[in-house]
């Protein structure tokens, strides 16, 4: 617990960043089914089902297909076809069944929805289309990554004059500018 970080400002965004440390190799934190529960837990996704190994697997290439796609993207460049068919086989996941009218015994009514095949897959769903929708955003948002030398962050820049550095001012952003103070007084 406490590895996840929801600085993205986007669901898509915060399962790239469960890839840590880029900068070096990376630091995988999606290493279980129960980290993915986890993760998808306290992203707020429901996912009643339990997840397999097939789903960490599946998890980790659209994280990365979401990476490069925003990568690509940011630059102007075309998105691969490889990384749009797996984003869109992800998204056609989520759970779009019809609600159904249900009317109990005693006149009471409630719409419910069938729950979907997968729940694990319908809940990744939700992460891609939360990345179609960052990627098909015009003009396209400018999707940054922490500029402290040691995160790799990735988020979406939001601040009125699209200058954010930090993926958060309390953590990278206070050890920049710690050190930059430290740097100076070492220097006087």
């Amino acid at each position: 617990m406490g590895d996840w970080i929801w600085d993205g400002g986007r669901p898509s965004l915060d399962l790239v960043n469960t890839l840590r440390d880029r900068y070096c190799g990376g630091r995988e934190l999606l290493v279980t089914p129960d980290r993915l529960a986890e993760w998808l837990r306290e992203a707020g996704l429901r996912a009643d089902g339990a997840p397999a190994d097939a789903h960490v697997e599946f998890a980790r290439e659209l994280r990365e297909a979401i990476d490069r796609s925003l990568q690509v993207r940011a630059q102007g460049l075309g998105i691969a076809e490889s990384d749009v068919d797996l984003i869109n086989e992800a998204a056609r996941a989520e759970n779009r069944a019809a609600a159904q009218l249900l009317v109990r015994p005693d006149g009471s009514v409630e719409a419910r929805r069938p729950p979907p095949d997968d729940p694990v897959r319908a809940a990744l769903a939700v992460v891609a289309v939360d990345a179609i929708d960052l990627l098909a955003t015009e003009p396209f948002p400018r999707v940054a990554v922490c500029a402290f030398h040691l995160c790799g962050i990735r988020f979406v820049d939001v601040s009125p004059a699209r200058n954010r550095q930090w993926c958060s001012m309390a953590r990278c952003g206070n050890r920049a500018k710690a050190r930059q103070h430290y740097a100076r007084k070492k220097a006087n």
